[in-house]
């Protein structure tokens, strides 16, 4: 079956079933619902642990179907943990771990954990990981969205006795702390367990947050372009910056921005033909969030201007691959600003140009 992640403490507090598979693209998280497992499993008597790390097409099977069938001299419990870095068990994997599912249930001796990494659609509608789910319980760990992340540093500052002063302040100090951490939740972890190393229980001001939690956010370049789509002008922003810090490729985040101006054209245009939206959006290959993204944005682009940001996409890509254009800047994470700062301009005009400043070269 499958099992929310807000639903694994409470499910536990229940009884521990013999299979678990856990994957998500969260270390952090992961990691808290594994130690979860193990410590509610120690408490009904599995004592023992051995733990498989599947590399590579040669890994010996044969041992893990092995551990889980023994007794342990010393224990009458046990946990056999397989972590699967790739998520690609192999043929040999596929048809162990469908067995290992199948057994899961009349095995009251063994408990096996099985880690992940995030999988993909066609990944988890294969047959070992449908075995895994059939016969066991599978925990999708989830990143922590923007946007949710005020609330998830609250409540685990709420874990430990601390709490960020009421009102504007407050929303201004968990806002602080989201810009500062976003896309490192390993790091975010860390540096709320430093405010209680640092300041006692009770209420935070802003100022010893501030001087306190250090600049540690990683950026990608998929979440930069949902920020364009969403039209977070400053977030956009400090993304560009971090990006560049971070030695980012531009022409990868060139790659992502203008695939996405592509995309908005050509939907406009299937529009135009008489298509709704909906079909528009799956013909191309829109789904999920940023499906609401585009949904969203799509109203606010007008067609000539959706023409346009097709051509700036076209001379920026030159810009970066060395062309010189006379209206754009030489220097490519600048011609990269500006081509932002167009898409900004016709999703939001209202405040896009405040919020973004071009930086010359």
């Amino acid at each position: 079956m499958q099992l929310a992640t807000a639903q694994l403490s409470s499910h536990l507090a229940k009884r521990v079933a013999p299979l678990y598979a856990i994957h998500g693209d969260e270390p952090l998280l992961a990691q808290e619902a594994a130690d979860a497992i193990r410590a509610a499993a120690r408490t009904q008597g599995y004592t023992e642990r051995s733990a498989y790390t599947v590399a590579g097409a040669h890994f010996d099977w044969g041992a893990v179907l092995a551990a889980g069938g023994s007794l342990s001299l010393f224990a009458d419990k046990q946990i056999v943990e397989i972590r699967i870095p790739s998520g690609k068990p192999g043929k040999d994997g596929s048809a162990a771990l469908q067995q290992i599912a199948e057994a899961a249930a009349g095995n009251d001796s063994t408990l096996t954990l099985v880690l992940l990494p995030r999988l993909d659609k066609a990944t988890r509608s294969a047959a070992w990981f449908a075995a895994l789910e059939n016969h066991g319980v599978s925990l999708q760990v989830d990143s922590v969205e923007r946007a949710a992340l005020p609330q998830w540093i609250a409540q685990r500052l709420a874990l430990q006795g601390q709490r960020v002063k009421p009102g504007e302040e407050g929303q201004r100090t968990l806002q602080f702390f989201s810009d500062r951490v976003e896309g490192n939740l390993l790091a975010a972890h860390q540096e709320i367990q430093k405010l209680a190393l640092l300041y006692p229980e009770g209420e935070l001001s802003f100022d010893q947050v501030e001087g306190a939690v250090l600049n540690v956010a990683r950026y990608d370049v998929f979440k930069l372009s949902e920020a364009v789509l969403a039209g977070q002008a400053a977030r956009v922003q400090r993304m560009l910056d971090g990006l560049q810090a971070e030695g980012e490729a531009a022409v990868f985040v060139h790659y992502k921005l203008s695939d996405d101006i592509r995309a908005m054209k050509r939907i406009q245009d299937a529009m135009a033909d008489g298509k709704p939206m909906p079909m528009a959006l799956r013909e191309a290959r829109i789904w999920g969030a940023r499906e609401r993204l585009f949904e969203r944005a799509l109203p606010r682009l007008s067609g000539p201007m959706a023409t346009r940001l097709v051509g700036a996409a076209s001379e920026c890509d030159g810009v970066l691959k060395g062309l010189r254009h006379p209206q754009w800047p030489d220097e490519p994470w600048d011609a990269l600003r500006r081509l932002v700062l167009m898409t900004l301009q016709a999703l939001k005009p209202d405040d896009a140009r405040s919020a973004l400043v071009l930086r010359s070269s």
